[in-house]
C-alpha cells in the first residue's frame, strides 16, 4: 500500500477506466473526467457501490485541480492536446510539483511537446503508454513503457504498479512513445505472418488445433498465437484492441520511421491491409481481423 495520493484521471474508456478503478481500490482518492458524462456517471457508480474513494469532475481543468498526480488515457495527439492545453485543459490548472502521466499512445512530437508545456509550469511529465489490451487493464497486469527523468520515475512508479505488470523507463521525453511504436510494429508484423500461417493449414486441411499445438511451443509461439490463433480460425473478432486504433498506431510508428530516415515496408503492407479491412467496415474489429482480407482459398 503506497502513500495514499489526490490524483485525476482523465479518460475513462475500455483502458482507461479499469485503471482509474484500480487506484480507487488501490486506496487513492480518485477525480475522475470523460467527455461523455454517461460513461464518467457509470464509472462513480461502480467505484462508490465499492465504497471507494472517487469523484467525477465536469471539466479537465476541476479534475486537475488540487491533483498531486494527473493520468490521462485519451484517444490521440488531438485529445490529448484538448484536455491538457485546450480552454479547459488540465494543465494550466496543475500546481507546481505535481505530475504528469501520460498513458495515451500518440506521437513522439506530442509527447515531447507535453513534456515542454509541463516543464514551463513546473510540473514532472512521464509519456506511459501501455500494452496489454481490455484484459490486461482490467486484470491489472499491463506493460508500461515509460519516457521521462528518473526522477519523475520515482514518484510515478509505486502508483501505477497497481495496473502493472511490468514497468520500463526507456529514456527520456517521448521514449516511451517511441517503444510503444516498435511494440506495435511487432504486432503487426506478427499478426501478418499468423494470418498467412492459419490460412495455409485451413488450405492443406490440417487439423487446426493439432497445429496449433505443434508449433506454440516452439520458436514461432507469440502471444498473438497463444490468444488469437482459436478465435481467428472461428472469425471471432469483436473484441479486443479494434483496427481503427491500430492504424493510428502505426500511423505514428511510420511518421517517426520516416522522420529518422528509415524504410518499413513491412509494417507499411499490413498498415495497407489494415486499411482495405476498414473499407470493409471492419474499422472496429480486433487486430487479429487481418486475416479476412486473405481468402481461405483449398484445393479443388
Amino acid at each position: 500500500m503506497t502513500e495514499r495520493r489526490n490524483v485525476a484521471f482523465i479518460g475513462l474508456g475500455v483502458m482507461g477506466a479499469p485503471m482509474a478503478g484500480h487506484l480507487a481500490k488501490a486506496g487513492h482518492n480518485v477525480t475522475a473526467y470523460n467527455r461523455a458524462l454517461s460513461r464518467a456517471e457509470a464509472w462513480l457508480e461502480r467505484q462508490l457501490t465499492e465504497g471507494l474513494s472517487a469523484q467525477v469532475a465536469a471539466t479537465p481543468a476541476d479534475a486537475a485541480s488540487g491533483a498531486q498526480i494527473l493520468f490521462t488515457c485519451v484517444g490521440n495527439d488531438d485529445d490529448l492536446a484538448e484536455v491538457l492545453l485546450g480552454p479547459d485543459g488540465a494543465l494550466g490548472s496543475m500546481e507546481r510539483g505535481a505530475l504528469l502521466v501520460d498513458h495515451t499512445t500518440v506521437s513522439a512530437n506530442m509527447a515531447r511537446r507535453i513534456d515542454g508545456e509541463a516543464s514551463e509550469r513546473g510540473v514532472a511529465a512521464i509519456d506511459a503508454p501501455v500494452s496489454g489490451g481490455q484484459a490486461g487493464a482490467e486484470n491489472g497486469v499491463l506493460a508500461i513503457m515509460c519516457g521521462g527523468s528518473e526522477a519523475a520515475m520515482a514518484r510515478a512508479t509505486p502508483i501505477m504498479d497497481c495496473y502493472a505488470a511490468r514497468i520500463i523507463h526507456v529514456g527520456g521525453a517521448g521514449a516511451g512513445q517511441t517503444a510503444k511504436m516498435a511494440n506495435q510494429m511487432c504486432i503487426a508484423g506478427v499478426l501478418g505472418g499468423l494470418s498467412e500461417a492459419i490460412r495455409l493449414a485451413q488450405a492443406a486441411g490440417l487439423d487446426l488445433d493439432k497445429t496449433y499445438e505443434a508449433i506454440s511451443g516452439g520458436a514461432a509461439q507469440s502471444w498473438q498465437m497463444n490468444n488469437r490463433w482459436h478465435t481467428m480460425v472461428k472469425d471471432e473478432f469483436d473484441f479486443g484492441f479494434a483496427i481503427d486504433w491500430m492504424r493510428k498506431d502505426l500511423d505514428y510508428a511510420l511518421a517517426e520511421a520516416r522522420r529518422l530516415g528509415l524504410s518499413s515496408p513491412v509494417s507499411q503492407l499490413i498498415d495497407k491491409l489494415y486499411e482495405e479491412v476498414q473499407a470493409g467496415g471492419g474499422g472496429r474489429l480486433d487486430t487479429s481481423a487481418l486475416i479476412t482480407r486473405l481468402p481461405k482459398g483449398g484445393k479443388s
